[in-house]
This record gives C-alpha cells, sequence and structure tokens, in this order.
C-alpha cells in the first residue's frame, strides 16, 4: 500500500531554512503517482524537472550519544561547526556514501548515521557473528556447504542456486548471459538498459518500494529486499532470481550474494572461482540459523511507518510503500544534513531530482534525525 503524505495545507511551502520555491502540494501529488502507475503498467517515466538546489548551511554534527548502536551512528563525536572550507562530496551512483562524508567532516566514520544505505536495523552484530570465524581466513572458500544451507533455507534445490560475490555480481552474472532490459524507469541502477531482451523487475521496485502486484511478469526478479518487505526469503516465481544477503544481514563487508534459476550453470560460468570469500562463507551458516525474518519484516513496517512520521509531521511530502525505506520530496536535504553526520541517498540518478531516499534506522537512529532535522528548521548552526 503506498501512502502519500501531505501535512502543509492546500499548497506546501519548504521547510524553513530552505531557499526551494513554494509549490502546490497537488504538484508534488500528481507526479509521485503518475511515476507510480507507470512503474506498475510498465509505461516510460520521464522527469522535466530540474535538479533543485539549495545553499549547504552550516549545522552542526551531533553531541555524543552514548550507548549508540553502530547503525544508528555510534560514538557521535562533540559538535563542531561545519566552517565551509570543505564541500560536502556529491553523492556516489549507489549510495553507502558515510565513508566520503565522515572525511570530509574529520569524523571516524562510525560516527556516521548512513541512511543512503539499505541495511536490516534489527538484524545481529554482523562483527560479533565474524569473530567467531577469523580461522577461516586462513583456508581457501569451499561454497559447497553455503550453498546447501541457503538453498534450504530458501527452499530451492542447491543445483538451482549459486553464490556470488553480493548482490552486484549476481546481477552481473546473469546480464553477461542474458543481457535485457528494465520495464520502466526509475529502476535499479546495474540492471541492463539494453532495446530488447528479458525484461529486469527489482521486486519491491527500487525506488518507489511498492511490490509486485499479483499476476506481474518479468524474466528477471531482483529480490534484495524481498525478505525485509515479506518476511519470505522470494516468491518463488519462475525465471531468473537475483538476491542479496547484505541488506538481510546488514553486511555489505561480507558480500554474500545468488542467483536461482533452473539453468543456473550458465550463469554460474561468470562467477570466478574463489568468488565469496572464506570468512562469509563461513559466518553463513550462524547467520541464517538467526535469521527471523517474519519478525523483521513486521519491525521493518513499523519503523518505516515511524520514519515516515518523522518527515510528515514536520512539513515534509513522504511516500512510504512497502521496502525498507522512504522517499521524501526535499530539494537539498542531502546536502544540509550531511554535516549533521548523517547522509540519505540523493535520488537524481533515478531521475528524480529534488528527492532522498531514507533508509528506515533504529530507533536511536530516527530520534537523531529528528531532533537534526529539528536543528535544522530552527536554523540552528551549532555555532
Amino acid at each position: 500500500m503506498i501512502r502519500l503524505r501531505n501535512v502543509t495545507g492546500p499548497s506546501r511551502a519548504s521547510p524553513k531554512g530552505s531557499t526551494a520555491d513554494i509549490e502546490p502540494a497537488s504538484a508534488w501529488h500528481r507526479w509521485t503517482n503518475d511515476h507510480l502507475r507507470k512503474i506498475r503498467r510498465g509505461g516510460p517515466v520521464r522527469s522535466n524537472q530540474a535538479a533543485d538546489s539549495m545553499a549547504v548551511r552550516s549545522a552542526p554534527v551531533d553531541a555524543a550519544l552514548p550507548g549508540l548502536s553502530d547503525r544508528a551512528g555510534a560514538a557521535v563525536p562533540a559538535r563542531r561547526a561545519w566552517d565551509g572550507s570543505r564541500s560536502v562530496p556529491p553523492p556516489g551512483p549507489h549510495g553507502g556514501d558515510g565513508a566520503r562524508v565522515a572525511e570530509a567532516l574529520g569524523v571516524d566514520p562510525g560516527s556516521i548515521l548512513d541512511l543512503s544505505q539499505n541495511l536490516n536495523p534489527f538484524a545481529p552484530e554482523v562483527a560479533a557473528v565474524a569473530r567467531q570465524h577469523l580461522d577461516a581466513l586462513r583456508r581457501y572458500p569451499d561454497p559447497s556447504a553455503s550453498t546447501r544451507l541457503l538453498a534450504d533455507a530458501i527452499g530451492v534445490r542447491p543445483e538451482r542456486l549459486v553464490l556470488t560475490n553480493g548482490g552486484a555480481a549476481a546481477v552481473a552474472a546473469v546480464a553477461a548471459e542474458i543481457g535485457g532490459r528494465v520495464r520502466s524507469e526509475p529502476e535499479f541502477g546495474l540492471h541492463p538498459r539494453g532495446a530488447a531482451g528479458p525484461v529486469w523487475r527489482s521486486d519491491p521496485h527500487n525506488p518507489s518500494g511498492v511490490l509486485a502486484a499479483a499476476g506481474e511478469t518479468a524474466d528477471v526478479w531482483d529480490e534484495a529486499f524481498y525478505p525485509l518487505a515479506t518476511g519470505r526469503w522470494s516468491a518463488g516465481r519462475g525465471g531468473v532470481v537475483v538476491g542479496s544477503l547484505t541488506k538481510v544481514f546488514a553486511c555489505p563487508g561480507l558480500r554474500l550474494g545468488y542467483v536461482i534459476a533452473d539453468d543456473v550453470e550458465r550463469f554460474a560460468r561468470h562467477v570466478p572461482e574463489w568468488a565469496v570469500g572464506s570468512l562469509g562463507l563461513a559466518a553463513l551458516a550462524e547467520l541464517l540459523e538467526s535469521a527471523d525474518l517474519p519478525r523483521w519484516a513486521r519491525e521493518v513496517a513499523s519503523a518505516r511507518a515511524a520514519l515516515a512520521d518523522v518527515f510528515a509531521c514536520r512539513g515534509w511530502d513522504v511516500v512510504s510503500a512497502d521496502a525498507p525505506w522512504v522517499l521524501v520530496r526535499a530539494p537539498g536535504l542531502r546536502e544540509r544534513l550531511a554535516p549533521e553526520g548523517i547522509v540519505v541517498r540523493d535520488c537524481a540518478g533515478f531521475g528524480m531530482p529534488g528527492h532522498v531516499r531514507v533508509a528506515v534506522p533504529d530507533s536511536l537512529g530516527l530520534d537523531r534525525l529528528a531532533r537534526s532535522l529539528d536543528r535544522l528548521s530552527n536554523g540552528d548552526s551549532g555555532s
């Protein structure tokens, strides 16, 4: 279900401190609904909007918050004013910009609340799991046992599944073999953009977050976020499936992805030997044992609603669908939040200038985000 939230009345003024023009809320709703309708029926989606600009305001990195988990931005350093001597680094093509923003701020990357990457905030602490298997670093990888374990968890035969070096490598292996095209734009940037061929579709759709409708078809399904949206590993549809454990277990450094297909051997030949490291393979059994997809999906849905409320009650227009993120109409917000040590995903690369995608944080991260938004609205520079 898609919820379009407008709390500012018939015309929407940009939040206090913004230099963006006032724009009727109905225009936002028409534009967003047009995108979502075309995503569902497979038509082209184009944006004629010019990228909105906003001056980067001086803003502080938040005060130290004892007890925050790493995913909520642990050990945030003492507040320091953004002196403007260094610019906020431009967004990368796929989010995960926390380290570059930390370098620009001159702070520890662990202090950054990186909501430009969509990771399960309720997953077990992966570092603690990995520490139990450090002896695997002295062994060459053997994926056979891990392949059987993951296939059993998903409910497919092991001979239909091949492990890859993350979801990106799964996409690359399938694209190298069969190519293809996306059904409509916007769509995940790594999917092939051929003029013809097999149709690719992310489910839930990226960036709208909308789950595929019953009966919708595609040749290649990207289910990287499907477990967190539904509480199930896979929809069990025909065709080819690419997936990623990065999102489910919040472990982008371990690089665990997979391809599922009846003729998976044709894709496996594009996966190099020893593609998945020994540490990730050794940790996989414990990670799978810890998985509670139904509970995690419920918690993500609740956290997504709370995240949407944080923006909506402060006057921002929000789209909240089925994925572990929300879309916000917020020109310049990435540049304004970065000096606070918070990173969100700029959506200009999706053809959606003036929008950001914000990943679901845990409760501590949500509180930090809310307080930063309040400071920005109040024009507090922290100086």
